[in-house]
Formats: structure tokens, sequence, C-alpha cells
């Protein structure tokens, strides 16, 4: 897309900005404190689909998963989190794609469930944790940008999703039903219910969803293979001796299959297994305001193979039947306690996570269930954080925040090698690393008309699975990646201003960073036809970019809103950008409810990107070259029936446009694509159907 094009756009948005298709919806029976400040209302807009959110507090997000959204997102946590401005998302296929936020990957974003850690097992992240998220069997997703809290876990240098299930209380005996069905283009048919009955003294809660979708067709026609078939369940038990106090234990389970253009493998098992315990006791009085606690085991279970949803390449460095299974078991566990007395708020508290990564391979259809499992790797870390919120006046308001975690890994491989194995050089040896973060924000008057913030913050990151065992090589002068690899320091300064009006909202967010012993990947070339190897090594960068957002209400029921998004980085050595960096991204919006009636529609607006790094990436993608803009443009529409049932319809992509995202695997040979990587096309025209009910 020609820059000129995309000026003309922004202009249209009257600034620089980001989707705000959004409105606060009123507290639920239990409130949620979000880092210490204070109870915060899912962001929606009732009766209308989502197609952005806009923060809340400071830099903070939070959205209601269950509400209807365009496009249509497939059924997994990243392509939720594409309405936030920032967000992109790292495609292989048609689901289970990697999340990006502000061009920075992996264990840099902080991913929660419930508030207790998921890992994938996938040594090129196939299955990473956000497969398992079913979105809309969660009641709230909560988004932290940048190094602005310490209370859920180290290293969180880009920033920290959690999916939430809210505690419900019952003053009375009574059932609560939420349900969807949607149907789509391509055989896209997904079904939810999360249902809970309940009285003064307790509850139960069963959610389940199950999704699918065909191989979806792109812009020009051709399929791509993006199939998918995935089922979740979820069951809570609670106790509520009065609405202040519950003890909570629930437990989940799910499977999956799904076909991957970008992969010479699919997974034909993503099974997840979970179990949760939690305590919490709120509005003690005195000095002492509430005590959280929580317990949770999560076990994922993942094959991947070259034979159950595709046939063998004879032409690929894998012509035979072939499958590797692997998994991680995570547990863990966090206590954290609130004080206040006049004009202080504080919380502090301890968390532990152990987990441990497992793996076994076949040759030939099946034979590996027959393998014995080898743990590789085992990581643990405790962390003791203590975060505050000093109101200075009822518009100044100074947060701050303190963490150490005690990181510890052990390397239990044998050998490395994959097809060709050596003896590894560091089996069973361990690393441990002390990893402190740190942060301080001033704001004013963020809810009030005018607001501003100013916060710097600091943290060192472990290197993760992927870092450590994935590549096949590590910097020079080193063994391996786990002998060689530093921890990643991570120090940037986040400002923010934001004006709330009668008819007009707008905010604005910037960052600049500074990133010492970043982890980079480099792509380079294997031996005998093998493909590429990769080598990670330590490169100080340094980072910057921002988003913002505008929303005019220029009469009953109008919504006309505008997005920005943009990410930069560079190698501070050599001066080179950074790979896998998000292009300049914009959106307008306009939507109107009239009585019963909704519509609305979307320009996403992306510009080219020539700022790459051919041949660097990260564990899943590297740069495959320059990337062409594009524009695609949807529409949607709703109806609701009562306040029970609400019918919403879309068409994203309306004019059938061929175009690929900058983040991309590129096409795997086994599906006819070219030896040289080729992005994968996004979906073209598809249209869906959504029924809402709630009781």
């Amino acid at each position: 897309m020609r820059r000129d094009c995309l000026a003309v756009a922004l202009s249209l948005a009257l600034a620089p900005a980001s989707l705000v298709l959004a409105a606060e919806a009123p507290p639920n029976d239990v409130g949620q404190h979000v880092h210490g400040a204070g109870p915060v209302a899912p962001t929606e807009l009732d009766g209308v689909v989502v197609v952005g959110v806009a923060p809340v507090l400071a830099t903070t997000f939070v959205t209601d998963p269950k509400l209807p959204r365009q496009p249509v997102p497939a059924s997994d946590g990243a392509d939720y989190l594409k309405t936030i401005p920032g967000f992109a998302t790292l495609r292989s296929g048609g689901t289970n794609g990697d999340p990006v936020l502000r061009g920075m990957f992996g264990s840099r974003l902080n991913l929660m469930t419930n508030d207790g850690a998921l890992s994938g097992a996938c040594p090129s992240r196939m299955d990473n944790a956000m497969s398992y998220i079913a979105p809309e069997t969660y009641d709230r997703l909560i988004v932290i940008k940048g190094p602005q809290t310490v209370l859920w876990g180290g290293g969180a240098s880009a920033g920290t999703v959690r999916f939430e299930r809210e505690i419900p209380y019952f003053d009375r005996a009574g059932v609560r039903v939420n349900a969807s069905a949607l149907a789509g283009s391509r055989n896209r048919n997904d079904q939810v219910v999360d249902a809970t009955a309940g009285n003064a003294t307790g509850y139960l809660r069963l959610g389940g969803n199950r999704s699918e979708a065909d191989d979806y067709q792109d812009g020009n026609g051709d399929e791509v293979p993006s199939a998918w078939r995935k089922w979740n369940t979820d069951v809570a038990l609670g106790w509520t001796p009065d609405e202040d106090t519950v003890l909570e234990l629930s437990a989940g389970t799910g499977d999956a299959q799904a076909r991957y253009a970008g992969r010479g493998m699919d997974g034909s098992r993503f099974r997840r297994d979970s179990l949760g315990l939690r305590f919490e006791k709120s509005d003690i009085g005195g000095l002492l305001d509430a005590v959280k606690a929580n317990l949770y085991l999560n076990d994922v279970d993942h094959v991947m193979d070259n034979y159950t949803l595709r046939r063998p390449d004879p032409a690929s460095s894998m012509p035979m039947p072939m499958a590797s299974n692997v998994g991680h078991r995570t547990w863990g566990g966090r206590v954290a306690a609130t004080w206040q007395r006049d004009d202080w708020e504080i919380t502090a508290g301890v968390d532990l996570r152990d987990s441990r990564h497992r793996q076994r391979s076949g040759m030939g259809r099946g034979t590996y269930q027959q393998q014995p499992w080898t743990v590789d790797a085992r990581f643990r870390t405790f962390g003791a954080f203590a975060e505050s919120h000093w109101h200075l006046t009822d518009k100044h308001h100074v947060m701050s925040g303190l963490r150490v975690d005690r990181a510890r890994v052990e390397d239990l491989r044998r050998s490395t090698g994959g097809m060709m194995p050596m003896p590894n050089p560091t089996a069973g040896q361990a690393r441990s690393e002390s990893l402190p973060s740190a942060f301080v924000r001033y704001e004013y008057d963020m809810s009030g008309k005018l607001g501003a913030y100013a916060g710097i913050g600091h943290t060192r990151r472990m290197p993760d699975y992927w870092e450590l065992f994935s590549p096949r090589r590590g910097p020079a002068g080193s063994v391996n990646a786990f002998a060689g690899i530093q921890p990643e320091r991570t120090t940037q300064l986040d400002l923010g201003l934001q004006y709330r009006g009668e008819r007009f909202d707008a905010w604005v967010s910037v960052y600049a960073g500074r990133m010492q012993d970043y982890i980079l990947f480099d792509y380079l070339p294997g031996m005998m036809g093998m493909g590429a190897t990769t080598r990670a090594r330590n490169i100080d960068a340094d980072i910057r970019g921002g988003e913002a957002g505008v929303e005019w209400r220029p009469g009953a029921g109008w919504k006309l809103g505008g997005s920005l998004a943009y990410a930069w980085g560079e190698d501070r050595a050599s001066g080179t950008p950074l790979p896998q960096m998000t292009p300049l991204e914009a959106r307008l919006s306009a939507g109107r409810e009239h009585e019963r009636w909704s519509w609305g529609a979307l320009l996403r607006l992306v510009d080219s990107q020539h700022r790459v790094s051919t041949g660097q990436g990260n564990v899943v993608g590297r740069d495959l070259g320059p990337s062409a803009g594009f524009a695609v443009f949807s529409i949607n529409g709703g109806y609701r029936f009562s306040d029970h049932l609400q019918l919403t319809a879309g068409i994203d992509n309306l004019f059938d446009r061929a175009y690929s995202e900058h983040l991309n695997l590129g096409g795997n040979s086994a599906f006819g694509y070219p030896a040289d990587p080729v992005r994968i096309n996004e979906p073209g025209r598809t249209a869906w159907l959504k029924l809402n009910f709630t009781y």
C-alpha cells in the first residue's frame, strides 16, 4: 500500500488513533483489582460487535471475550488479542497463531489463565499457550502493557495477559447461563455453553466449547491448509460462606487437531488437563484488606505428525511417516495480601512455578506410543513481590513495585541434534539466576476528563525453554544455547495521555526501551539438505513505538473511531532492524445502534514493511523479506430480540482481497508451496452468523 493512501486514512481518523468501540459496563458481583488500581469492570460495547478496545486504567486494557467481535476470531487466545491495539499474530494457518505485542514475542509476554501459568510443549511452539485457550469460556481478558506491574510473574517485558473466570456470588438460589452458536464460511461452526447454579453458600459452574472449520480459501480462490477441530470442558465447585469469601476447586480438559500450511507437521493432539484451587477473602476491614491464594496444575500432551492430516512429502526431509510426542507439566501457586491505610494500598506476596518438559518420537504410524518418555528440561522459579498505590491527592497517584525471582533450569538431555544425535556437553548441568524487576509510575486523574501518566520499569527475564533448548547452536564460543544465552534485561519508559468528553474520547500511549542481551535467532543454511538450522545469541537493542485512539459520538447511537499502532526496533551495534516487527497499522470504524438494531463497518489498513532482517527472527519464524501493505473492509450488523437473545452477523474481507500478514511462517512444500518461502495468504471473503443467549 502506498503511504499517501495511509496518510489520507489517518487524516480521516482525526489523529493517530486506536480503535475505541467500547464503553465501560457496570461492575459485576465481585470486583476485580488490577495491579492495585481498584475495581475494574469489563470494557464492553453492549449490543454491538466489538472491533477494538480502549484502555481503562493507564496501560491496562480490559474486555469481555464472550462478546461478538470482528473479524470473527479463531478458537484460540491469540486472535482475541488482535482487537487490542499493538497486538499481532505470527501466522501459520487457520488457528493457533503466536501472539506478538509491540514486536515482542514468547515469554516476553506473561500469559496467565485463572492466575496460573500454562505452557505449550512443541520445540517450535506449534502449541503455544494460547492454543489451549477457549476465550469465550472466560469472563474477562486483562492486558497490562510494558513492565508496569510485578504482581503476576517476572520477565514480562512486553506485557501481561490474563484470561480470568470471575467468582459468581448468589444472594439467593438461581441459575445463570451464557451460550452462543456461530456458523460461517468453510463449515465454521462453534458452540459455547457456560452455566452456573448456586445459592448464598455455594455454586457449581459448568462450561464447554466446541469449534471446527475446514480449510479456507484466500482472496485468489486458492485452498489454504488450515482446518481445525477443538473442544474444551471445565467445571468449578465453590463455597461462599459470605459475599467476600470463596473457596473454589476447579478442573478442566480439552483436545484438538489442526492443519498448518506453514509447517512440516500438523498437530494431531492438543490434550490439556488442568486442576485448580483458590481461596479469596476481601473487605476484611482494618489494615489487612484482602488475602488471595491459589494452586494450579496444567498438563499438556501434544502430538505432531506428518500423516494424520496430510500425506508425507517424499521430496522433503521427512519422506516417511513420523511423529513427535511432547508434554509440558506446570504446577505452582501464589499467595498475596493487600493492606490499606489512609492514602496507601500495598499488595505483597510470593509465587512459585515448577515445570517439566518431556518428549518421545517414532518413525512410522503410531510407533511413538511404544517409546518411553524422556524428560529433557526442568524449570523452577520462586518469586517475592510488593506493589503499592499511593494516593497523593484525589487526582495525583504514584504506583510502584519491586520483585525478585530466583530461577533455576536443568538440562536433562542426553544428546542433541535430532536425526543425527550427538552427546550433549551440558547434560545434567543446571543454571541459576537472580532476576530483579521494578517500576514506578505517576498518574494524573486517569478517571477524570483529562489524564496523563509516566512510568519507567525494568525487568530481567530468564531465557525460556524455546531459547535454551530449541536452537541447534548457541552464541560464538559456547557449546550450546543452554550454556551461552544470558538473561534479557529491559528498561522501558511509558508515557500516555487520555481525554474523555461527552462526545469525544482520545488516548495515546508511547514507549521507548533499551534491551540488553536481547535474544535473537539466526537462521543458517542447513547441511545435507536438512533445511535451515538456528543459532541463538544475545545482542543489545533499542525499541520504541506507540498506540493511540479516538472515538467520536456525533449523534444518538453513532460511534466513529480510528486507530494507529506502530512498533520499531534496532540492533544497537549494527544499526540493522530487529526482525519480526509489526508494520504500521491503522483502523477506521463506524457503528450505530438504533432501538434493537445495530450495524458497523471496519476498515483495516496495514502499511508495507521494509525494515526487515531477512534470515533473522525467533524460534517460530524469521523475516521473509519486505512485505506489501493491504486494506481489508468488513461489515457487521445485529438485532437484539430481548435482553437475553441477540443475533449478530458479519462479512469479513467483503471485497475478497488476497493479502498476507507480514508475520508469517511461509507455506510448506508438502502442500505445494515453493522452496523459497512464500507468505501464507489470509482468508478471503468470510461470512458468519452468531447467536448469543444470556440468562
